[in-house]
């Protein structure tokens, strides 16, 4: 079967120099079924990211799939393919009209073997799906510029680092499992279980099969998995702003027995109280979006922030801006004692607030 021809403009992931650039956090994230512009001749999934390249996989094989449900899926390290070996793997099968070959580590490929997937990649075969894995990083660049220079489908795999990308990884999870999570909860559970996307999915998918009517809340969240990992700063903030005092003090002993420097609290705390009186400031009218880039905070935070700021008086806000200030000075050397200091700011907070 002849392939129409492919042209820059076509498909709207083509980047500057023509290959084509799917994201994982908006083509993976979550189990899902594969969409048809997986199903390419030659993938490179590419990044640090474990768990959504093993999904990107997935993806890619099951789109090969939806066109011949008995296609021969083969692995092989790149370290021992060979010219000829790949040869063998996308031949045509006696058993199957398709062929997927999945090349894990392609950086480690030889040279000769090298130039047979670029060949590959420029001239397909048909009836052949080829999924190259790599990892990241400069080696293999050759052979990555010849790919990329080739328009093969690429997924790129980023290790989710900012805590909003986090907090859209388990809201996707929990959706795709059939459950809902705002995003308090869903910030919480990142809070408790950390950062691994592989311990996020597991908890959100038990959270989401758990809980009644797939709703998850804050209250579910802390039920499972509270204490379960390093306490982060604005956990601490965040209790203590809402007038959760005993709760705050709670996660203030759970971050500084897990290793979270002092400094780190009293930075947080000061952000929280400092976010609240530049919100109890702002003009009326401002848009979202608009307010949002102003406090230096995702838009989806300002609905928090406003739920937080309910029960705050300007007097309470200074009062609580100060003693996290000799919390900070206490810290950072003028004390002895950093727990009793970031204990103090705590009570503080709480009874500023209740006055």
């Amino acid at each position: 079967m002849t392939r129409p021809p492919r042209r820059v403009g076509q498909d709207p992931a083509h980047t500057a120099i023509g290959h084509r650039v799917l994201s994982a956090r908006r083509a993976i994230l979550g189990p899902m079924s594969a969409p048809p512009a997986l199903d390419a001749p030659v993938t490179l999934v590419i990044g640090p990211e474990n768990l959504l390249a093993e999904r990107a996989i997935s993806a890619v094989t099951r789109a090969a799939r939806v066109t011949d449900p008995d296609a021969d899926v083969s692995e092989v390290a790149g370290a021992d393919l060979t010219a000829g070996a790949l040869a063998e793997h996308v031949s045509p099968s006696l058993f199957a009209t398709c062929r997927v070959l999945v090349v894990r580590g392609v950086q480690d490929v030889s040279e000769t073997a090298a130039e047979a997937l670029l060949a590959l990649a420029a001239s397909p075969a048909d009836d052949v799906r080829v999924i190259l894995v790599h990892p990241g990083g400069p080696k293999g660049k050759r052979m990555l510029d010849g790919l990329r220079a080739a328009r093969v489908r690429e997924i790129v795999c980023e290790r989710l680092t900012r805590p909003d990308d986090q907090v859209a990884f388990v809201r996707s999870e929990v959706a795709s499992a059939g459950g809902r999570i705002d995003e308090a909860a869903a910030r919480r559970l990142v809070e408790a279980v950390g950062g691994d996307l592989r311990g996020l999915a597991s908890a959100a998918a038990q959270l989401a099969a758990d809980a009644e009517h797939g709703l998850v809340d804050d209250a579910v969240v802390g039920t499972y998995f509270e204490g379960r990992a390093e306490v982060k700063g604005w956990a601490v903030a965040d209790r203590a702003v809402e007038g959760r005092t005993v709760d705050a003090l709670e996660q203030l002993r759970w971050a500084l027995e897990t290793g979270t420097d002092p400094v780190l609290v009293t930075a947080a705390l000061a952000t929280a109280v400092r976010s609240l009186a530049r919100l109890s400031g702002a003009p009326r009218g401002v848009r979202d979006a608009d307010l949002a880039r102003d406090l230096g905070v995702p838009p989806w935070k300002l609905r928090i922030l406003r739920a937080q700021l309910r029960g705050w008086t300007p007097s309470g806000l200074v009062r609580a801006i100060r003693a996290v200030a000799a919390a900070d000075l206490q810290v950072k050397g003028g004390g002895n004692d950093a727990t009793l200091a970031l204990t103090t700011a705590v009570v503080e907070i709480g009874a500023a607030r209740a006055a």
